[in-house]
């Protein structure tokens, strides 16, 4: 699924949180790594010394995922790892985007805040920006992420995979199974997310709740938890034939919201969602949902687009 990931680096501290996911996920997957580094227009005088910088980080990454190859024999004996750097000049948000698709790029992993820190290059910018127009997977790493759930610290790692019913969401499945079978599935624990919204009093009973009302809430919650219950069971069978360890949990509340304190509550290695669900693009794109996710969790954050 994966062969060539692209990581993007402006220089700072901040962005060079993905090296840790780089190297594992390059060791692991046996995949060709480039780092991308781009000057603005301004900056165009100063691009030996991005280059020199790029270069560098590349041949160090190289080394520390051949480490990592040999530790778990994940790719063919005697394959070499590739990396290298390359610098662009203009705005990174439409360079990174540009370059995916000219090279056939089947990973985008970069960092939600960059050299401007979290005031400017935070989400809601470049990695934004990448998210919104990009149609290859993102790995997003947060900046200042935990040492409790830095991918290469556990034996165990943990994904969470948020679902809500729909083909665009199940899309994220078969990225979940590559990577849960990059060390081994026995090795990896899939837990699989449905939230049940509350019942919307209608508009029609603006002037007081009708009734029976709060029954009728009941059922709907109810069959909602029902629904969702049978749902993940076939999920979870899904996974679970192909060798991973999965279990389920069904919570209630408004989706972004529910996602975001079950996740904060139970620190996982990585999230795992697509960008558009049940509601098609028109709703749960990435805007909404997603959106609140990654503004709201510190774990890293796979997101993929349904085709």
């Amino acid at each position: 699924m994966y062969k060539k990931m692209l990581i993007t680096l402006d220089g700072s501290e901040l962005a060079e949180a993905v090296f840790v996911y780089a190297k594992e996920l390059a060791g692991r997957l046996d995949l060709d790594m480039t780092f991308l580094n781009v000057c603005t227009p301004e900056e165009r005088e100063l691009l030996p010394m991005h280059r020199a910088y790029v270069e560098r980080v590349a041949e160090t990454a190289r080394r520390q995922s051949e480490e990592v190859q040999q530790k778990g024999k994940a790719g063919p004996e005697g394959q070499a790892m590739q990396a290298r750097g390359e610098v662009t000049v203009g705005y990174p948000a439409e360079e990174i985007v540009r370059y995916a698709e000219e090279h056939s790029i089947d990973l985008i992993m970069m960092a939600t805040h960059g050299r401007s820190g979290i005031g400017r290059w935070a989400l809601g910018s470049v990695a934004d920006k990448v998210l919104r127009a990009s149609s290859t997977p993102v790995w997003l790493v947060p900046a200042g992420i935990s040492e409790e759930i830095v991918y290469d610290k556990w034996p165990q790692r943990t994904i969470l995979v948020p679902l809500d019913g729909s083909e665009m969401g199940e899309s994220v499945l078969p990225h979940v199974e590559a990577l849960a079978k990059q060390r081994g599935p026995e090795l990896v624990d899939v837990v699989l997310l449905r939230v049940c919204e509350y019942p919307v009093i209608p508009l029609d009973y603006a002037e007081g709740v009708p009734v029976g009302w709060e029954k009728q809430m009941e059922q709907e919650s109810a069959r909602c938890r029902q629904l969702a219950v049978d749902y993940l069971r076939a999920m979870e069978k899904r996974l679970g034939d192909n060798g991973l360890a999965v279990k389920s949990e069904v919570l209630e509340g408004k989706p972004a919201e529910a996602i975001i304190d079950y996740a904060t509550k139970n620190p996982f290695n990585l999230i795992a969602m697509a960008t558009h669900g049940r509601s098609g693009i028109s709703r749960w794109a990435y805007g909404s949902v997603t959106a609140k996710v990654v503004a709201g969790v510190s774990s890293p954050l796979l997101l993929i687009r349904p085709k």
